[in-house]
């Protein structure tokens, strides 16, 4: 996106004859704002927890794949010793490794697990403001998102089944009953009159 900015310019300037206002600015009392400045640290925190599981778990992935043996916590303690990454965080990343050789995510290290327990709730504000205000926090809700999903031992797949069933008779299975079913939407939604 950042590459087509004379589009953007032009479809900003339609948008605002348009009658689209940006909101942007209003956040209210100095109180409000000390919140949002506290709540915006706490989302990049959670955010950046995310994204290092999500790579962490990239490599785990690909080294099982492959046989190739990783040493997660090594790793990390090898990359703050280079010149790209260099965090401190880093050494957080290889104590969780440490401490459980086979962690299958960071998210579940019972350090990370607690820092995302305490900042879900911040995190979730800023996602939700920035959508009501339109501005694109593409990376920190993506990784929201990925919290949410790994977190659920049952993920909404069944809505996702359910649709291709209606669209492409493809069946789905029910969380009650073992096998593949396929309904009659269609009938179902005359009946219902919807």
């Amino acid at each position: 996106m950042s590459g087509l900015k004379e589009e953007r310019e032009a479809a900003a300037e339609i948008f605002k004859n348009e009658g689209l206002k940006e909101e942007i600015n209003n956040v209210g009392s100095v109180d409000d704002k000390k919140r949002l400045i506290d709540d915006v640290r706490q989302a990049l925190y959670a955010s950046k927890i995310c994204s290092y599981a999500q790579g962490m778990n990239l490599l785990r992935a690909k080294s099982m794949e492959k046989g190739w043996g990783l040493n997660l916590g090594e790793l990390a303690r090898i990359w703050k010793g280079g010149c790209i990454i260099r965090a401190v965080f880093l050494d957080r990343i290889k104590q969780a490794y440490q401490r459980n050789p086979g962690l299958p995510n960071l998210l579940v290290d019972p350090e990370f697990a607690r820092e995302m327990v305490q900042r879900q709730a911040a995190w979730r504000r800023v996602v939700g403001l920035a959508i009501q205000r339109g501005v694109s926090v593409a990376g920190m809700s993506a990784s929201l998102q990925y919290f949410d999903t790994y977190r659920r031992g049952r993920l909404p797949a069944n809505l996702v089944q359910a649709q291709r069933d209606y669209f492409g008779a493809h069946t789905y299975e029910r969380v009650d009953l073992s096998g593949a079913y396929h309904t009659e939407w269609s009938k179902l939604a005359r009946k219902a009159r919807l």
